[in-house]
């Protein structure tokens, strides 16, 4: 049964240098799930036989019957390290002296791209990070997509190749083939490291190497694993040769001549490379002997590799043996284990690195050293990256990871939400945390406290956050960063109750839906409708699942999905825009103009900021794209929501009384970024310049009644003077396929206006990866029409890329965005047809 106590587990929590926190990240499918299995038979919590068909860590009904992971779940488990073992750790923070126990905190997360967000917030809680790869199928793009995510949050990958037991079963490879095919997975990881870290930046050397023993091979499926650490110590006795030299030897450019007993750098005739000779061929020889049913030849081989088989095994063959013999030969947990304990950080060497990424304050502040230095005696910082649900409805566990201090029972807090700005009272709590616990996949644990650098849930605090949060205990603590999502919520779907008796039970259901998934967002239309936004198809229907089922309870009518748009301008406005206030003694001049390419995308990814210091968000634009120094020093907001696409701009020269009026103007920019004028959608990559106000001289003419509405009035008509134009969301699609199904491939996407923009082969393999760009409204249902036309040999993954133009004029009649101007419009409830410019524009 499980090898250790709660108690245990508490003791280890403050030997804060063995602690390492880890995720399983992967693209779907390459068995992340089956290989945490391992490592969790390893610490006795399933059966060893059952490892590798359990998947313990996919907890929910769906996630066992569609076998993928949809929620990452956390486990903590305890295991000790042999002497011989913990030699190779020579860092003095990355172990206590005399401590041979080790507590790993793993998090094991879904490779689905509808569910990368879930990806992002077990991130967020970990320090290091577990790559598998499927030795099969190379480095595919949700694994750069991950791994380019971990790297920004600066967490240390060590890399796995899953599923040898196919390259030796299924595709055959030779030896040779395949040490190139682990040797071009090694490069392609590698590279995608290189150019997402900055070199010699404070994490030290990030990149994987095999000879250094960061790097695995093996099979999930049948329990077995190892690294070139484990085969070294078989030979080094033998061969009379240091462990770490041998290491190097067994990788790379290096050759044996068996006759001569000489290494050399090149490959001769009767030389051979060390990595097949020594590594490869042992195993090799063991698969061949069992699956062609050689007898004699296996009972030698099991002598010589040290393997006995007990009395029940022994009467098996074919794949059942190859299991038994090769578990026994080279258990996986324990070579996962080894890189896990050996190449991870441990809190106290990643939190000296993580902390400026993470912390939002000044980074000398109480807070900011006791992150820094990972102390349980300073002030409480902790990170909440998501909320779990608990077996009582409508109630959450708030999962996340304490930095700095300890969490006790019963301690008050103050609960920050994302809002929160230091100093302020909006979104800030203090409360007392009625209980803490320990995750244990399905199960929890109550525990007394947890100091800094663990993992751990909260009761009692899931009232006061929606998603994320900081809890502390410090008072001039400033929030912990938000977390950045690399796909965005651009599928909606409308929702009403079957009955309409049964609508607060639906709004109190997508309160608790919006709490319980870090992507989805659940917004309340003005129309009364509610609608439901995720990342895609896969992901809406989870969620509206769990709505009908878990949150709400109530059968749910749902409609079509639908696609947001965004509104846009092709060129500057052909005339100065003039309004004038209702009571005709205040006017606004302004002008519309689009942004110049990549700004938008600056602004979404954070390059500019709003936050930032306004000289050097200057610079930056006019460097980059051009801009007037003094105008791009006088850009008043961004918007909508504060923080979007959209920029206004203060091109006017000595106005008077113009900065008692700007809070009025800001409100009218934010209202008609939110809510453009042709279907009232966001407006994104829009510039809107202030050339002249005229204001009335005593302040009560020119209040905030008086100058909103005009200012959104102004706003409209420099929209429609300057050719709107519709964005529509695209996504980017990679299929694998055969060959022969890449012409099925051109023919789905052409019919749903996508194009292919890069075809390669997979080297080593018969498969080809194509790229294309498909538009989210055209990808309804595009999964099941491609395997209709590919003899189901392709398998599409889409990720949201970028927006783009939508090609017409949403002004004349029978165009596409006029079609989908005036559909959206009677869906919103709004009066047919495009508004006129004359509602808007005065004349002077």
């Amino acid at each position: 049964m499980v090898n250790f106590t709660v108690d245990e587990i508490r003791g280890m929590m403050d030997k804060k240098r063995n602690i390492r926190n880890m995720s399983v990240i992967a693209h779907v499918d390459h068995g992340k799930s089956t290989l945490t299995d391992s490592l969790v038979s390893k610490a006795g919590i399933i059966a060893g036989a059952r490892a590798g068909e359990t998947r313990f860590t996919d907890t929910r009904k769906d996630e066992q019957d569609r076998c993928i992971t949809i929620k990452s779940t956390a486990i903590s488990m305890f295991f000790e390290l042999e002497e011989k073992d913990l030699v190779f750790i020579t860092n003095p923070d990355q172990r206590e002296k005399s401590e041979k126990g080790f507590l790993i905190n793993l998090i094991d997360s879904p490779g689905h791209v509808d569910f990368s967000s879930e990806v992002t917030a077990a991130l967020r809680v970990t320090d290091g990070a577990l790559v598998v790869v499927d030795c099969v199928s190379g480095v595919c793009v949700q694994t750069e997509t991950v791994l380019r995510q971990a790297i920004a949050e600066r967490i240390k990958p060590i890399l796995f190749m899953n599923k040898m037991d196919r390259a030796l079963l299924e595709l055959q490879l030779e030896a040779e083939e395949l040490y190139q095919t682990f040797q071009r997975i090694v490069e392609n990881v590698n590279v995608i490291i290189a150019t997402y870290n900055d070199d010699g930046g404070p994490m030290g050397e990030v990149r994987v190497d095999p000879s250094k023993g960061s790097v695995g091979f093996g099979s999930g499926l049948h329990g077995w694993a190892f690294t070139l650490k484990q085969f070294s110590e078989m030979y080094a006795d033998k061969f009379k040769i240091d462990l770490v030299k041998l290491m190097n030897r067994l990788w790379g450019e290096n050759f044996f001549n068996p006759q001569t007993k000489k290494w050399s750098k090149q490959k001769d005739d009767d030389n051979k490379r060390s990595f097949c000779m020594y590594v490869l061929d042992p195993i090799y020889k063991v698969f061949d002997a069992i699956m062609k049913f050689k007898k004699e030849e296996i009972d030698d081989l099991l002598k010589k590799i040290g393997v006995t088989i007990k009395h029940e095994d022994s009467d098996k063959d074919g794949k059942a043996l190859l299991k038994v013999v090769m578990r026994s030969w080279l258990p996986a947990g324990e070579a996962l284990l080894q890189m896990i304990a050996i190449h991870l950080p441990s809190p106290v060497v990643a939190q000296k690195y993580r902390m400026e990424m993470l912390y939002e304050g000044p980074h000398d502040d109480e807070a900011a050293i006791g992150i820094k230095s990972c102390d349980p005696e300073a002030p409480l910082m902790m990170y909440v990256s998501k909320m779990v649900p608990t077996s009582d409805k409508g109630r959450f566990y708030a999962f996340g990871r304490v930095f700095s201090g300890k969490v006790v029972t019963g301690q008050k807090a103050r609960i920050m939400g994302p809002n929160f700005t230091p100093g302020k009272k909006e979104d800030l709590y203090e409360k007392t945390i009625q209980r803490t616990i320990l995750m244990m996949g399905r199960y929890v644990e109550a525990i007394e406290d947890v100091p800094s650098g663990n993992i751990c849930g909260l009761v009692g605090v899931d009232q006061f956050l929606v998603k994320t949060g900081t809890i502390t205990t410090f008072k001039n603590a400033h929030n912990m960063k938000v977390m950045k999502f690399s796909v965005s919520p651009v599928v909606r779907v409308a929702v009403e109750p079957k009955n309409p008796a049964d609508l607060p039970k639906l709004v109190e259901g997508l309160k608790r839906l919006a709490k319980s998934d870090p992507m989805v967002q659940c917004i309340n239309e003005e129309s009364g409708e509610h609608i439901v936004a995720g990342a895609g198809e896969l992901h809406l229907e989870i969620c509206l699942k769990d709505l009908e089922e878990d949150h709400a309870c109530i059968p749910i009518k749902k409609s079509d999905p639908v696609v947001s748009y965004r509104e846009t301008v092709a060129e500057e406005s052909d005339q100065l825009c003039l309004s004038k206030s209702p009571n005709k003694h205040n006017r606004l001049f302004m002008k519309a103009q689009p942004m110049p390419d990549g700004l938008p995308e600056d602004i979404d990814e954070g390059r500019v900021n709003p936050r930032d210091d306004f000289k050097t968000r200057a610079r930056y634009l006019t460097e980059k794209y051009e801009y007037d120094v003094t105008e791009a020093r006088k850009i008043w907001c961004f918007g909508p929501e504060g923080t979007g696409p959209n920029i206004l701009v203060d091109c006017s020269k000595g106005v008077q009384y113009l900065n008692e009026i700007k809070d009025s103007v800001v409100a009218g920019f934010q209202w008609a970024a939110k809510e453009g004028v042709m279907a009232e959608e966001n407006l994104r990559g829009v510039r809107f310049n202030i050339y002249d106000v005229t204001l009335h001289t005593d302040a009560i003419h020119r209040g905030g009644g008086q100058i909103i509405p005009t200012t959104r009035r102004c706003l409209y008509a420099c929209l429609l003077t300057a050719q709107p134009r519709l964005m529509e969301p695209v996504y980017l699609c990679e299929i694998q396929c055969p060959e022969v199904a890449v012409g099925g491939i051109y023919g789905v996407l052409n019919r749903r206006r996508g194009h292919v923009f890069e075809e390669s082969q997979v080297a080593g393999t018969p498969m080809f990866i194509v790229k294309a760009y498909l538009p989210v409204n055209e990808s309804f249902g595009f999964t099941a029409d491609l395997r209709s036309n590919t003899g189901g040999q392709a398998f599409p993954q889409c990720v949201f890329d970028h927006w783009q133009v939508l090609p017409g004029d949403p002004c004349e009649p029978q165009s596409k965005p006029y079609n989908v101007v005036q559909e959206t419009r009677k869906r919103k409830g709004l009066k047919e047809g495009l508004p006129d410019l004359t509602q808007y524009l005065d004349k002077l």
